[in-house]
Parts: C-alpha cells; structure tokens; sequence
C-alpha cells in the first residue's frame, strides 16, 4: 500500500496517525462509559479497556502527581470532543412527558447513577489491587481512567442541561468542548453572549489552570477509595454521587439565571 498508511500501524514506524487513532478509541469507550443504563459488568468490561487503553498510550509514571495531572488534563481535552451531547429534541423523545425540571432532575439522578457506578467498579478494581500485592502498581492507572470517566459522565451532564434550560452552546466541537471543559471546572454555565472566542482563547492558561486544579482535587479524593476489601467501592461510589449533585446543583441555578437574562435580551 503506497504512502504513510501502511505503516501508522506499524510499532517501528513514524504512526503520524496513531495519536488521533488511539485518541478515538479511548473517546470510544469513554462515550460509551457516558450512557444512562450499562449493567455493572459491561461498565467493569469498559473501564477494564480504558485501563489498557492508558497503559498502551506508555503512561508509566502516574505514581508521580505532576504527571497524573498532566495526562489527566490532556486526555480529558482529547475526549470532551467525543463525549456524545443529545440536544433538546432527542431528550424529549427519550423523556417523554416531562417538563424542563423535571428533565433536568432526571438526567442529574441518571448522571449520578453512573458515576457512582464507575466509582463502585474502579473501587472494587481498586480493592483487588489491595488483596493482590503484585498488581497494586496499576492502581494510580485505574484512578487516572476512572476520573477521566467521570468527567466525561458530567461533561454530557453539562451539555444536556445547557439543551435543556436553553443557553445556547457554541457551534463545532471543538468549540464546544472547550466550552464544557470550562463550564466543568467552574461551576458555571456557558456564556452565551461572548462571540467569536477561539478555542486558545477560551481554554488560556488561567482556564487550563482551573481545569489542571479540579482534577487535581478529583483525583485525589479518589486515592481515598483505595481501601481494602470493598471499602473502596462503597466510598468511590458515595463520592462520586455527591460530587456529579453538588456540581448539577450549582450548574442549573446558574443556568435558571443565565436563561432568563438571555430570554429577556440582556445580560446582567
């Protein structure tokens, strides 16, 4: 085969498009980490490969906190783009008969589902490694993929609710899951009346900052669920659901003012 392709799969060559190839299945599964109803052992099977996935891209060194940071913010970044967003119209299908509120209620409980449930797999993961000395040298790889995970379960949180409560969201993906990211490590909604900002702009060092030090406190909230038996389950779940509340809570009050303001053709 002529050209560069037949050798991006190649372990000895230049692979100019593995990076975006890996990137798009790591996106794969952590969409697919993302849906309202997955059973406990298909959501185990899919953080089992977002493991792997972490481990095949030659993450060696999140033991060290910088470098967790690091890929966690990179990776977040690679995938915001790929977490799958339904608008307005689709939830309404998939709702039906539900007001704006009651919606939003309903996506928040299914997000807190999930993340809970992502938090209970990585713990019982997470409490294996306890039990078989070995193989506690993957933990820090498993924590780093499932907050990963669970940033991607908030980040569709947060777009669904911007559909919902009507603040427009920013066109392109790329545009948009700049948006989000922003949105997640804030607390707050979209801004739907600065125009034009390019993607550098919005996600400028102070906003890759604020996204670098919310994960920080994410990941290590969950070292605490490394715990022995299945402790570490029980308490990543709690967490997890408490935290993917606090953050909706937040969001849509800022969302309810932000709707009305923009309804009403000003910005207060």
């Amino acid at each position: 085969m002529p050209g560069g392709g037949a050798d991006a799969g190649r372990p000895d060559g230049a692979r100019p498009e593995q990076p975006d190839a890996d990137a798009a299945q790591l996106g794969a599964t952590v969409a697919a980490l993302t849906e309202d109803d997955i059973g406990p052992g298909r959501r185990r099977q899919l953080l089992t490969r977002l493991v792997a996935q972490t481990r095949a891209r030659g993450i060696t060194d999140l033991y060290k906190p910088k470098a967790a940071i690091r890929w966690m913010t990179d990776t977040v970044a690679e995938v915001a783009p790929r977490v799958p967003i339904r608008d307005l119209a689709t939830l309404r299908r998939h709702f039906p008969g539900l007001d704006d509120e009651a919606l939003a209620e309903r996506l928040v409980r299914n997000a807190a589902r999930t993340t809970a449930g992502v938090g209970a797999a990585g713990g019982g993961v997470a409490a294996v490694e306890w039990a078989v000395t070995p193989t506690l040298l993957s933990a820090p790889v498993l924590l780093a993929a499932e907050t990963v995970a669970v940033v991607a379960v908030e980040l569709k949180l947060i777009g669904e609710l911007h559909e919902v409560y009507r603040v427009p969201l920013p066109p392109g993906g790329a545009q948009r899951a700049v948006s989000l990211l922003h949105s997640w490590a804030t607390q707050r909604g979209i801004n739907p009346m600065i125009p034009g900002a390019g993607v550098s702009a919005v996600l400028g060092t102070a906003a890759r900052r604020e996204l670098r030090d919310s994960l920080l406190r994410r990941f290590g909230r969950n070292l605490t669920t490394l715990g022995p038996f299945l402790t570490g389950a029980a308490v990543a779940g709690y967490l997890n659901r408490r935290s993917t509340k606090n953050l909706a809570d937040q969001l849509r009050k800022d969302l309810r003012h932000q709707a009305h303001a923009f309804a009403g053709g000003k910005w207060s």
